[in-house]
């Protein structure tokens, strides 16, 4: 490997979902994804994170793009964009405590909240749910578009059958009440539901149990990634299925296998809030790619 040049990155988790960050540009990042996401023969991570400069300095301050292990592109990851707080800030990349981040979703404004000199939660805005049936995506009848996803079933190949409801934070999800998810066989549906033909972007499947009004535990089967320990967007997808189905609060404390996350939908602006943890975990070099 003598003359390759060395990729440099931060690995960063979020209530165990773990990213890693680089400013450096690998020529073909989905190729990257999959080698450096790898936990057998990379250095193991549940997605890469490219830091760039936005397109328009007067809307956002930074610019990213996330790739799955399997090399796929996110449109979006609630974990990523809390870690990406600090990693920013704790570097030196930023003095302020509120930025703008450009995704692929949009503009993400997100507040640092910093003790003794460092970032240790972030709150983000991760913008209005998406409940168009063609905007989430999802396969349509002429005239069903704008349709909500609000109560449907699933036919699986094992004749089990789930209802469900869809909706996009960015990234589509679909959300389905359980009775004991602790227990609950998400290695096998999950892929199974991920990879329906009614998703043609394929989905990220969130198994939820009510605790109480604003209390829910969820399990996430991450698109392209498998079961992950918990998923941002995938619990404000949580909250708001939770809202229209007149089982929870706007304000939900959402008990995820890596922790908690704060959510809130606000009735004034219709947008969702996510407030969580974000720690490093190691900075490094690689050659693999």
């Amino acid at each position: 490997m003598s003359g390759s040049k060395a990729l440099r990155f931060a690995k960063l988790e979020g209530l165990g979902n773990d990213y890693l960050f680089t400013e450096d540009s690998p020529k073909n990042p989905q190729r990257a994804a999959r080698l450096l996401c790898d936990r057998h023969y990379g250095v193991g991570a549940d997605g890469l994170v490219l830091i760039m400069a936005p397109d328009n300095k007067n809307e956002a301050d930074f610019q990213i793009r996330i790739f799955n292990p399997d090399g796929s592109e996110a449109e979006m990851c609630g974990n990523a964009i809390r870690c990406l707080g600090k990693y920013l800030y704790d570097r030196g990349n930023t003095k302020k405590q509120e930025i703008n981040v450009q995704t692929m979703r949009g503009i993400i404004p997100c507040i640092l909240m910093v003790r003794d000199g460092r970032v240790y939660r972030v709150k983000a805005d991760m913008g209005e749910p998406i409940l168009e049936r063609a905007k989430i995506p999802m396969v349509c009848a002429a005239g069903e578009e704008e349709k909500k996803v609000l109560k449907e079933k699933i036919y699986l190949e094992d004749h089990n059958t789930f209802e469900f409801m869809a909706l996009s934070m960015g990234n589509p999800h679909v959300v389905i009440w359980v009775e004991d998810v602790d227990n609950f066989p998400v290695g096998k549906y999950g892929p199974m539901i991920e990879n329906y033909s009614l998703f043609p972007n394929r989905t990220n499947v969130h198994f939820i149990q009510m605790v109480d009004e604003d209390h829910i535990k969820q399990r996430v089967w991450e698109r392209g990634v498998g079961e992950t320990l918990a998923s941002g967007t995938g619990a404000c997808a949580a909250v708001v299925a939770g809202v229209l189905s007149g089982k929870i609060k706007r304000k939900a404390k959402v008990e995820l296998r890596g922790g908690i996350l704060e959510i809130y939908w606000s009735e004034k602006d219709n947008h969702v809030y996510m407030t969580g943890p974000c720690k490093d975990v190691f900075e490094g070099q690689t050659l693999l790619i």
